[in-house]
């Protein structure tokens, strides 16, 4: 793979990932109010989840809701352009966010891609789950050998 493209030209990235309690899909601007609820409801709980040990995300003061949108805006142009693919969690009926996945290039040499996810405090229990389905996702479903899962 050219170390300058993230995934292979010939690549379709999944777009979707179902379990039993949550479902993934693009993230993108129709997502804006859940997601802003979402992570505003939860940045103790996400700052303590592992992948945010910097504690510069989310910000404690938060954002405007125009400010959320360019945020969406941003990681869905990423996602077209093949550059990162950032996916909204959601629940698997009623379609509230309850949490997010960002795939990006890794910043560590010694691997190809990172992933963070987070769920929203009142959904805490699903955050192994996510992790562990993520693992399961990137290493049957997308062209990378190593991984970082950053703390996971």
């Amino acid at each position: 793979m050219d170390t300058d493209v993230f995934v292979p030209a010939d690549f379709v990235p999944p777009t979707s990932l179902v379990r039993e309690r949550f479902r993934l899909e693009p993230l993108g601007p129709q997502h804006n109010t859940a997601d802003l609820a979402a992570w505003t409801s939860s940045v103790d709980h996400i700052r303590a989840t592992p992948g945010y040990p910097d504690g510069s995300w989310p910000p404690p003061e938060g954002m405007s809701p125009e400010r959320n949108l360019q945020d969406l805006e941003r990681h869905a142009a990423d996602f077209a352009a093949r550059k990162g693919f950032t996916f909204t969690v959601l629940e698997p009926s009623g379609g509230d966010v309850i949490g997010c996945v960002y795939i990006y290039p890794a910043q560590a040499p010694a691997f190809e891609a990172e992933i963070q996810s987070w769920v929203r405090a009142s959904c805490a229990e699903l955050d192994g789950p996510l992790a562990d389905a993520l693992a399961e996702w990137l290493a049957e479903d997308w062209p990378w050998e190593r991984v970082d899962r950053l703390g996971r």
